[in-house]
């Protein structure tokens, strides 16, 4: 009786079918596989609940579809079409989170092809440098002070054109000006520079002598962001 309940529908004598102690092993070490993965993700990142949750349901996800098609190659081709067409409806994603979720799927895939070892080996590997590389700041550029976006506001009878220039090319190494926009009802502007600074700690005398030159109207220095589109 468990037997049949445990079959297919459409299985015949020439469809192998997967034991329940087979496919609750196969998917209890894709669990405990995307829980390394998020205890790892977590290692000095910033993450989200629900990301951290879906790393580690994901493994499972994927090892249970592969189990089912289990070698049919047309429910293959379905499941990858069905695949293809998902779509995460949420913020844009960081390049490492993209990786994250591309390596629980590859764990999932593994571990629902039956290759067990080979899936904690794999998950395990990827972990460590994951977290070598979060730990020695692999990659993180050490000048990042030195990218500022500029917003000066200034009266609306000012002609703005190359008025601060002169000064900002005295603190920057580079400087352009990427967005003008008018504010308070259309009688003042504000204009958005990003900048590379000469030295850092010359930020306060820069404000200052643009303070002089735009009548003392507000100025704000930020952190240069990186698009979301670029990874």
């Amino acid at each position: 009786m468990l037997d049949t309940l445990f079959r297919g529908l459409f299985d015949t004598d020439m469809t192998s079918v997967i034991s329940i102690t087979d496919f609750l092993l196969c998917m209890g070490a894709s669990l405990v596989i995307g829980l390394i993965l998020a205890i790892g993700h977590m290692y000095r990142s910033r993450y989200t609940k629900s990301f951290v949750v879906t790393l580690a349901l994901l493994p499972a996800v994927v090892c249970v579809v592969i189990m089912m098609v289990n070698g049919n190659v047309g429910a293959g081709v379905a499941v990858a079409g069905a695949f293809s067409l998902v779509r995460f409806r949420s913020v844009p994603g960081t390049a490492k989170e993209i990786t994250m979720l591309f390596l629980a799927m590859g764990a999932g895939l593994i571990a629902g092809m039956g290759y067990l070892g080979f899936a904690f080996v794999f998950t395990l590997v990827m972990c460590l440098f994951s977290v070598i590389y979060n730990h020695l700041d692999f990659g993180s550029k050490k000048n990042n002070a030195m990218y500022k976006t500029l917003n000066i506001t200034i009266p609306e009878d000012l002609d703005y054109t190359g008025v601060f220039e002169e000064i900002l090319g005295e603190y920057a190494s580079s400087c352009e000006l990427i967005r003008v926009k008018t504010t308070n009802m259309g009688s003042m502007f504000r204009l958005t520079y990003n900048l590379t600074l000469k030295d850092i700690t010359k930020e306060k005398e820069m404000i200052d002598r643009l303070r002089c030159r735009n009548g003392n109207l507000e100025i704000t220095v930020s952190r240069q962001e990186t698009t979301a589109v670029e990874l």
